[in-house]
């Protein structure tokens, strides 16, 4: 099977994974949803608020460097058989324009641009335009989707005039996604993709990706990359008349972003491997093996073994480890409900008896999709030392929050020191009445007693 054909098994994988993946649930919560409206994240079927979005970091170093990782291995395996881009130029160019409309001859001959002057061929690249606008109406939504739950994105789109900055986004997207295709095409991965420039300092000797054998097929370029075979028989005026190469040029014209694979490695290849299914073909027919091969500088230049575990891949499959390991620790502090608390700026109240009070503004958020009560005790060193004398039970719908006032106080002697007042650290417990082990927290606030010549 040909790498073009396993491609295209990789990218109708990947387009139903990313269609299906918005609506996948579990408890109700998606498995991963970027929410700006309702200020959450959700991962694997847990919902964590804004508050809690410490996993962000984790998330985005394990895409970055997950990226690099594979780029050390496997060249821009990234940018040939998932990439958004790609998938998408194969749809419109491959099979939009070859396959369906026939305005391109074969899927093989990528330089050759259509004549799109001719009359019939000018009604078919409207046809072919209007067909990706409705895919691109898909796709854009598909994206948006992992920011708004498709839920309410039908619901928001049902009426337009209440929520046009999610249908500008949306009709932008669709907008972009017709100009890149069809008129930027290949270069955006030539000249905008940044990744392409990042490669450049990933690869080594031992990084998989499409090489050309010059020991077999002979040089076609000189050592100023001035190319100086055009013909066969140029290889023959070069001294090298055992050149298996047949400069039948088959690689360079199926190649997506116009490059000659026999140059050597360049910033504009894809590692799409369309050049090795070219030359596997050609050369099969003469019985021989490729001369362009999924490989490393080391394997076909040099002779040498790839070394896919090296000192850079063990130091990602570190890193990734370390990182994964940290995401599943800190998903695993993930809170029911939120609590802040704050102290007013009135240090402390005294009242008869030595009753010393501490205020306290209190912020709750209930953050599950049902609704709970909540209570509050003292717990740990000082509990029965120092009483909660003002907060009752608090009931709030899902995602709701409130604001409370809570006062703390004690008529225990805790310090007895003159010269200054002591703070003192509290621990408090919140929980749901209703599920008290899920659902509970512990904070700390401090509370200031005074110094003991105040008191009587």
């Amino acid at each position: 099977m040909s790498y073009r054909i396993k491609r295209y098994y990789g990218y109708v994988i990947a387009t139903i994974f990313s269609l299906i993946l918005p609506f996948i649930k579990i408890n109700g919560n998606h498995i991963f949803l970027l929410s700006f409206d309702k200020k959450q994240l959700h991962l694997m079927g847990t919902a964590f608020d804004m508050q809690e979005l410490y996993l962000m970091p984790f998330l985005l170093m394990l895409l970055f460097i997950g990226i690099f990782a594979l780029t050390a291995v496997g060249g821009r395996a990234f940018c040939g058989w998932a990439c958004p881009q790609t998938i998408f130029r194969v749809i419109y160019r491959d099979l939009i324009e070859t396959k369906i409309l026939k305005l391109r001859k074969r899927i093989s001959n990528k330089q050759k641009e259509p004549d799109y002057s001719k009359p019939e061929n000018k009604l078919k690249r409207v046809i072919a335009i209007t067909i990706w606008t409705i895919l691109s109406l898909i796709a854009s939504a598909n994206f948006l989707w992992f920011f708004v739950p498709p839920e309410d994105f039908f619901n928001y789109i049902a009426h337009p005039l209440d929520h046009t900055i999610l249908v500008g986004f949306w009709l932008g997207t669709v907008a972009f996604l017709v100009y890149d295709v069809i008129f930027l095409q290949e270069d955006w991965c030539i000249y905008v993709c940044p990744y392409s420039r990042v490669q450049s300092v990933l690869y080594d000797e031992d990084t998989l990706q499409p090489i050309y054998d010059e020991k077999r097929g002979g040089h076609v370029y000189n050592e100023h990359k001035e190319k100086i075979v055009f013909k066969k028989k140029d290889f023959k005026k070069n001294g090298e008349e055992g050149a298996e190469c047949t400069a039948c040029q088959h690689c360079v014209t199926v190649c997506p972003t116009h490059i000659d694979i026999r140059k050597g490695t360049q910033l504009e290849c894809i590692n799409c491997l369309e050049c090795v299914d070219a030359c596997t073909k050609v050369m099969g027919k003469l019985g021989k093996e490729s001369l362009v091969r999924w490989s490393s500088i080391n394997e076909v230049l040099k002779g040498k073994k790839t070394k896919l575990f090296r000192g850079k891949t063990i130091m990602y499959l570190v890193a990734l480890t370390l990182i994964i390991g940290g995401l599943i620790v800190m998903s695993g502090k993930k809170e029911y409900m939120l609590l802040n608390i704050n102290k007013t700026t009135q240090l402390y109240k005294i009242k008869d008896n030595n009753l010393v009070e501490n205020n306290f503004l209190l912020l709750f958020q209930n953050t599950q999709p049902k609704k709970h009560t909540y209570k509050l005790e003292v717990v740990g060193k000082y509990k029965g030392k120092i009483k909660i004398k003002r907060f009752k039970e608090l009931t709030l719908n899902p995602g709701k929050m409130a604001k409370k006032v809570m006062v703390l106080a004690t008529t225990e002697r805790l310090a007895n020191d003159t010269t200054k007042d002591t703070p003192i650290t509290v621990m408090l417990k919140a929980y749901a009445v209703d599920e008290p082990e899920k659902i509970s927290v512990l904070r700390k606030a401090v509370f200031i007693y005074p110094r003991s010549d105040k008191l009587k």
